[in-house]
């Protein structure tokens, strides 16, 4: 398949060039994979986050005030070095400490645990938060939970965000984190595998007709591989993992975000919603907070992947509904149920 670039060794400087050229609340550090915002509150906590590309709008989507402060780059599924997550970290450090959101993979954290190491040696204060929302099984490795950082890092990154906005600390962000993260979880489905850049072949093998659950973000296959039948079917079986690990209780408060992973069409979008929507009705649950759109693609990947958040302090809704200048946040469709809204 074709794959539209200039040369191989530029495709991600080109691409932030390009990104920023049409959102001017942002600016990219010349030499660098850092894209940040243009003007930031000296006052206020800044938070990074950052991974390899080939999964946007993330993260540079969501650099933009009430989100992230800047985001820092990788090549496609590759990783920022050390060094670069330290430029970041030094770039938007004004003395009050620096906060950041790292997915859950080895690689990711051996980078951004470095650079935190070494920044602290500099006297910066910095603190992070790992995303681990993925509660997919390894049936290579004794069916254990993956725990990856998927779309739910996406939801950290709305959330602290807007806290940092309204004045939170280094130590306030890390809490408000933490009590997050243990209440995300996300599962997903591809319907075709993602093509590297130039390549032949796909990421991992999925016959035409076939669904494959609990599949990653960079190209690693699910757990089960079925015959597709329906989306009734797709979110009975979503909902069923999400039940396993939640465990929830008749009436609780829960955000949704349905997560195109990349080359979806709005129309099995639209049917997959509303079909899960259904499914966790039927639970019982009361879904305070309802978004959907592209948040953490994987290139060309077909599939959904679904985020469930239970709610267990009021301001995390209101979080989400702050404002923010994020040019991905705002370009997906929400929706926040007014019962919950008038509750206390």
């Amino acid at each position: 398949m074709v794959f539209i670039r200039n040369r191989q060794a530029t495709i991600i400087e080109d691409y932030l060039d390009g990104f920023c050229r049409t959102n001017p609340k942002v600016k990219k550090v010349k030499g660098l994979p850092i894209v940040l915002q243009k003007v930031q509150d000296d006052h206020l906590v800044p938070i990074i986050s950052g991974g390899g590309s080939g999964h946007e709008p993330a993260h540079i989507g969501f650099v933009g005030k009430g989100m992230l402060t800047a985001a820092v780059y990788g090549e496609i599924f590759t990783p920022p070095t050390a060094e670069e997550v330290l430029a970041a970290i030094r770039a938007v450090d004004k003395g009050k400490g620096v906060f950041l959101i790292v997915k859950n993979f080895e690689a990711d954290l051996v980078s951004f645990r470095k650079a935190i190491e070494l920044a602290r040696q500099e006297g910066i204060a910095v603190k992070y938060i790992v995303s681990h929302d993925d509660i997919s099984v390894d049936t290579k490795n004794n069916f254990r939970m993956r725990h990856r950082g998927l779309a739910g890092t996406i939801l950290l990154h709305k959330i602290l965000g807007a806290a940092a906005l309204t004045g939170y600390s280094l130590d306030e962000l890390e809490q408000l984190g933490l009590s997050l993260a243990t209440e995300i979880a996300t599962i997903g489905f591809a319907t075709k595998s993602a093509y590297l850049p130039n390549a032949a072949l796909p990421l991992f093998d999925l016959e035409e007709g076939q669904i494959s659950y609990g599949i990653g973000i960079h190209g690693e296959e699910g757990y089960r591989t079925v015959r597709f039948e329906s989306s009734e079917q797709l979110a009975n079986e979503i909902v069923n993992k999400l039940k396993l690990k939640f465990r929830w209780k008749e009436g609780e408060d829960y955000i949704l975000l349905v997560n195109n992973l990349g080359s979806m069409s709005e129309v099995e979008q639209g049917i997959f919603l509303n079909d899960i929507c259904q499914f966790l009705e039927l639970e019982g649950l009361q879904l305070s907070y309802i978004k959907t759109g592209k948040f953490m693609t994987s290139l060309d990947m077909g599939g959904i992947s679904v985020t469930l958040c239970r709610v267990k302090d009021r301001k995390w809704l209101d979080f989400l509904e702050a404002p923010t200048e994020a040019a991905a946040w705002w370009a997906t469709n929400f929706y926040r149920n007014q019962i919950s809204q008038e509750m206390t």
